[in-house]
Parts: C-alpha cells; structure tokens; sequence
C-alpha cells in the first residue's frame, strides 16, 4: 500500500519532473536521497518490459545526489518478475548509474527532451582472482549477451517514452485491444494531447474474475500516463491493487451520492473511462454524476455502447436505442451540443451538458465527449430561412 507521504512525495516530484533544477534539488533537501530514489527505483521497475535473458542477472541501478548513492541490485531472468536483491554486497553484472534529477527527468519531464549521455555504465567488473577470470573469459558470450539484455530492459523503463497503447494493453492483460474490442487506436488518437501531462484519470470497472484482481487496464493508463495518476472504481474489492501512481477505490457506479464523494476527493478528473457495469441506468447515472466533475477540456469515455440493444442490460430491443440508453444519452449530447440551433428551445437558459459539451466522437461501441465551453453562437436573426438558402446556392 502507498501511505499518505509516499503520495505527497510522488506528486511533488512529478511537478519538478517538468520544472527547474531548484525544484527538483528541494524536493530532494526536505525528502532526502533514500526516499526519492526508492520512489524513482519502484516507478522503473513497473515500467520495465518483462526481462528477455534466459541467463539470471544482476544489474545495479545507482542514483546519486551530491557526493550521497543509493544503490538498488535487481535480479531479471526470462518468466520471471524483476526482483530487488541487495545492494552493493550482490555481485553485479552491468551497473547503470543516473544523477537522482537526471532520472526525476527521465520519468516524470517532458517525453521529448533529449535523453542521452545522462548515465554512466559499465558491464562486468574484472575478477580479482585469476582462475575467476579464465571462468568469466570462457563464459564471455553468456554473460555479456544476458548483462546487455537485462541492462536494455532496465534502460526501457528508465524513460517517460511508452509503447504505443495496443501492445500495453497486451503486456497488462487488458481486453481494450485484439481481442474482444479494438479500442485502442481510437483512445490514442484522443489521449495523445494528454500524455506528457500530470492527468487524473478516472476508470470505472476494474476487471477481473474469481481469483484474478484484473487492474490490466489501470496499468496500461499508469504507463501510457508518465506523469499521471490514475483511479479504478469496482464494486468488489480491488484495493490490493493499489500501487504509487495507481488507488483502486471501491463503490457503486449507480450511487450519485458516493461519486459525488469520490469526485470531491479525488478529482477533478481530466479523463474519465466508464468500462464498468454497462447497464444502461448505470451509464447514465454515471455521466449525469461525473461529466460536472471533468476539468475543462477534458474527455469523459463510454465503452461497450452495444449494450444498449440488449434488453437484459436496459437496453431497446430491435435496431433503434432508446433515450434511456446509453446510446440515447449520446444522442441528447449530440442535441445539446446544438442546443443554440434549436428554432423552439425547450429552456431560456442552457443545461449544464449544453454549455460545456464541445465535442462527441463516435466509434464502434465506444464514445468520447469532450468538455470545454459550448459557447459558439448560432446566425444573426436576420438571416432567416431566405437568406439561407440564398448563400447556400452561390
């Protein structure tokens, strides 16, 4: 679990990620070393790929900060997961080494800064004794084959920059991607202004079955995400999950009075991703509850909009979706964003979704809303249906 000041600690040094040196050199004075690099060394290990070298490893992550190191020995070996065993005391392979603000930069700064030769390396350290070295020399091809793969899967964590989000969610187990849905590409295109900010992302449904916690799609946010934090909602109990960067909440999608408690401590969220029950009155109960909650040029997701033709969910029968689905709510937006076109509207003052809906982007089964200000006028009363037709025919 992630107590209250490793949070605080994460949070500041995600703000002097992007920030000036002094930032970075005061969060290390009042935190110290030890603790800033633990946090460094844990957000390196969840972004590690899975290890390569069938041959085991240990590599030695160093950081340092003014004449202090902190030095973390990590074992990896091909199937198995990335392992803190030791300190200096372990032998070493390959040690890497990073400045504490050189590495703050590398995962939480902008993922387009230039990252080279802000590191140290050095493979294999020469044996003392001479028959160690006759071993080392006829194992050469081994040792340095599995040193050079461990040390690159320990230089691809070390880096704000991810892979793109189809093989993430097939490295975290999430279904977003080749297998029940193809979601991906269209939360790429939408996601990609976000990526180098410090977001609060909102997922409703954590996943998972029996003995299986799910959380995939929470990791795949929380690495596409550098520099974000990132929420899960379920009904059932995934707090387990809970990791720096990461909190699985508990609570009840349909309950507008938790999630107006839950949005009140949590966010404002800039994303919001509803992959929960889909049940059509929960969706709606949701988005009613939530999108007020949503920052300013932010985007609220539905997925698995099908469900609003199936009856056991709420949703119509036939091939038209009623106004009580899910696809229905997505029809009112599509209104509300011309509500100003209406000839007879309803009300004299805009509904909050008319006001600050600017944007509704249908896919297969999924949609994205965008948030912001709705404030483009409809044509001057002078132009009448007339005038319209007029300029409509040059």
């Amino acid at each position: 679990m992630v107590d209250v000041a490793q949070n605080a600690l994460i949070r500041r040094l995600v703000r002097a990620g992007a920030g000036s040196d002094d930032e970075i050199d005061a969060v290390l004075k009042e935190s110290g070393l030890t603790d800033v690099a633990r946090v460094l060394v844990a957000e390196v290990l969840f972004r590690c790929p899975d290890p390569v070298n069938t041959a085991p490893v240990e590599v030695a992550l160093d950081v340092t900060h003014g004449g202090e190191r902190h030095s973390a020995v990590l074992r990896m070996v091909r199937d198995e997961p990335i392992r803190v065993v030791g300190d200096d005391s372990v032998r070493v392979r390959s040690r890497v080494t990073f400045t504490a603000a050189g590495l703050v930069r590398r995962l939480y700064g902008p993922a387009d800064s230039p990252r080279t030769g802000d590191f140290h390396n050095s493979f294999v350290p020469t044996p003392e004794e001479p028959e160690r070295v006759r071993e080392l020399l006829a194992e050469m091809n081994t040792v340095l084959r599995a040193a050079a793969q461990a040390t690159s899967t320990l230089m691809a964590g070390c880096t704000g920059r991810s892979p793109d989000l189809g093989e993430l969610s097939i490295r975290y187990g999430s279904d977003k991607w080749a297998s029940f849905h193809w979601y991906t590409a269209h939360y790429a295109r939408h996601f990609a202004p976000y990526r180098d900010r410090p977001v609060r992302v909102l997922e409703i449904g954590i996943g998972g079955f029996d003995d299986d916690l799910g959380g995939g799609s929470l990791k795949m946010w929380k690495r596409y995400f550098p520099r974000g934090s990132v929420f899960g909602l379920d009904i059932y109990d995934k707090t387990a999950l809970t990791e720096p960067r990461l909190t699985a909440l508990v609570g009840d999608q349909n309950d507008p009075d938790f999630l107006t408690r839950l949005a009140r401590e949590h966010g404002p969220f800039d994303i919001v991703i509803d992959d929960g029950s889909h049940v059509n009155e929960h969706v709606r109960t949701s988005f009613r509850t939530l999108f007020p909650y949503v920052r300013p040029g932010g985007l609220y997701v539905i997925e698995d909009l099908q469900t609003a033709y199936f009856t056991d969910f709420g949703g119509s029968a036939g091939g038209v979706a009623g106004p009580d689905t899910s696809l229905g709510l997505v029809k009112e937006l599509i209104d509300d964003l011309h509500h100003r076109e209406h000839r007879e509207p309803s009300v004299t003052r805009p509904t909050p979704t008319q006001s600050t809906v600017t944007g509704v982007h249908a896919y297969h089964n999924i949609v994205f809303v965008e948030k912001g200000t709705n404030g483009e006028d409809t044509l001057p009363s002078w132009m009448d249906a007339d005038v319209w037709t007029a300029l409509g025919a040059k």
